[in-house]
């Protein structure tokens, strides 16, 4: 006669402990022999997977667990807690889609698996997703990520600036070659990126000499950083220059530090616009800001958002 296992209590969100690692879910089965007989005070194996997307689905993680059952048949043990055959129990992302857990089991203790059952998990992986996002790092100033130095990030330290390790620039100018108003007015956080498309559209349609101007270098960027190509970047707002001359020392060190440059203790371009031939710019050797002829060459230096 086959064996079989009656599982009652499959999961215990009570179980789950979000502020200490390892992360786990208490499992609850009582085991009973084919006759309907408890097999008490023995000891058991379990192998548990979590399947990702169906109950056939790909095995995110596997692990086996040897509990012993009490007089009345329970055996309680810990997913997460076991001995590993594959995955990562911390990297599986609860947040992604649906999981199952699939339990095969040995009364005899040993490996011969012969009774298996899978079930979907539902509230659990809520709540471990929960404590992932926790783990989500905060930015702060002096970073070196994302393909560059952090020089600004928001209330949630998720979201920021970072400028490149390295002046793209000693002396290039504003404009392509044309004077005219470009409206590339904006200032702020993230308003260069819309300055940046602007200008670059408005030089195309008033008249382009071809050579390399601020806007277009940055937007030709490309830095690659572990593996990862950063190719979004663009010529910095006035707020936004301000803010790199703010933390200039910071980011001359991590730049430094990383193969990158200091900044030059003169000019930079901002793609800040004045009028129809002046655009703003931040002296890095006193901080002042003033507006300049666009066909002055002046420094540029790229930042993108993230």
């Amino acid at each position: 006669m086959k064996n079989k296992i009656q599982l009652i209590i499959a999961l215990l969100i009570c179980g789950i402990t979000l502020a200490q690692t390892p992360e786990k879910i208490s499992y609850q089965a009582i085991v009973r022999n084919a006759d309907g007989n408890l097999i008490s005070d023995t000891s058991v194996s379990f192998k548990i997977s979590i399947l990702e997307g169906s109950s056939t689905g790909n095995a995110v993680f596997v692990e086996t667990h040897s509990p012993t059952t009490n007089t009345n048949g329970l055996v309680t043990i810990e997913i997460g807690t076991g001995k590993v055959i594959s995955g990562a129990f911390a990297s599986i992302d609860w947040g992604s889609g649906d999981f199952f857990i699939k339990t095969e089991t040995d009364i005899t203790g040993g490996t011969n698996y012969t009774i298996s059952g899978t079930s979907q998990l539902l509230s659990v992986p809520y709540a471990l997703h929960a404590k992932k996002a926790d783990n989500v790092p905060n930015y702060k100033v002096g970073d070196f990520v994302k393909g560059g130095i952090v020089f600004w990030v928001d209330e949630t330290g998720q979201h920021g600036l970072v400028c490149a390790k390295d002046n793209l620039s000693t002396s290039t100018k504003w404009f392509s070659g044309t004077f005219g108003n470009t409206y590339a007015k904006g200032d702020g956080v993230y308003a260069g990126k819309a300055n940046n498309a602007i200008i670059m559209s408005t030089h195309a349609a008033i008249g382009d000499d071809g050579i390399l101007y601020a806007a277009r270098l940055c937007n030709e960027l490309k830095v690659v950083e572990n593996n990862v190509t950063y190719g979004d970047w663009y010529l910095p707002s006035l707020h936004e220059l301000n803010l790199m001359y703010q933390n200039r020392s910071t980011i001359n060190t991590v730049s430094t530090a990383n193969g990158g440059e200091a900044f030059e203790f003169d000019v930079y371009w901002s793609s800040t616009e004045e009028s129809d031939n002046r655009a703003w710019i931040v002296n890095f050797g006193n901080g002042q800001e003033t507006n300049v002829l666009k066909s002055v060459s002046n420094n540029v230096r790229a930042i993108r958002s993230f």
